[in-house]
């Protein structure tokens, strides 16, 4: 009886020992391991997933890049292109005018006419410019200002104060706030003392010769 007890406690210490052993831990070490390996599949496959949304991802805004400069270039030739549309279309019944007037001259044969329809046309054209912010400048009378003057010559005279604009060669003209070109004109310069002397001593003897008449 009691070696019958003794081998049951051995056989239950074995069966106990094998339970925890060595190969109870590679069985379950077996076991988990299919799992494990399907994870790291699932998360590798996830990953790939991922990779994949974000290289769609940049290629799409690639090509909406690339679309965007080529937009972009062909808007910027067609604003160069173009950007006088507008002044040339108010431009364009000026030269009717001018077609109208020069047809008039012809069959009238009167040249009031033609200095009339010149007169008309440079109206239009003058209107057809302030549309687009092209304004004159004034110059003659004006004191010389070398922002908005360029000097073609100095004239003596004592009609006007010396560094005045006495006359202008042609108009200068402003685009809004910007310079398109200044205004070519001569300017007042005081007349020397000796030509003074001269012009005060004809004077007197031109009045002689009338007299003596």
């Amino acid at each position: 009886m009691a070696e019958e007890s003794r081998d049951q406690a051995e056989t239950a210490v074995e069966q106990e020992e094998a339970a925890t052993g060595p190969e109870a831990d590679e069985a379950a070490d077996e076991a988990q391991a299919p799992s494990e390996v399907d994870e790291l599949r699932a998360e590798l496959e996830a990953a790939r997933e991922e990779a994949r949304r974000h290289q769609d991802l940049l290629l799409r805004e690639a090509a909406e890049t690339e679309n965007y400069k080529k937009r972009a270039t062909r808007e910027k030739h067609d604003a160069i292109r173009y950007a006088n549309e507008s002044l040339v279309r108010d431009l364009l019944p000026v030269i009717d005018d001018l077609e109208r007037a020069a047809e008039h001259a012809r069959a009238d044969g009167n040249p009031q006419s033609l200095l009339d329809g010149i007169e008309l046309v440079l109206k239009s054209c003058l209107e057809a410019l302030q549309k687009h912010a092209v304004t004159r400048i004034t110059a003659k009378g004006e004191p010389f200002d070398p922002e908005k003057h360029e000097a073609y010559a100095q004239v003596e005279t004592d009609e006007y104060a010396a560094n005045t604009v006495v006359d202008e060669i042609h108009r200068g003209y402003y685009l809004a706030d910007r310079l398109l070109r200044p205004s070519l004109v001569s300017v007042a310069k005081a007349a020397t003392l000796q030509e003074k002397s001269v012009t005060e001593k004809d004077g007197p003897a031109v009045e002689n010769d009338r007299t003596d008449d």
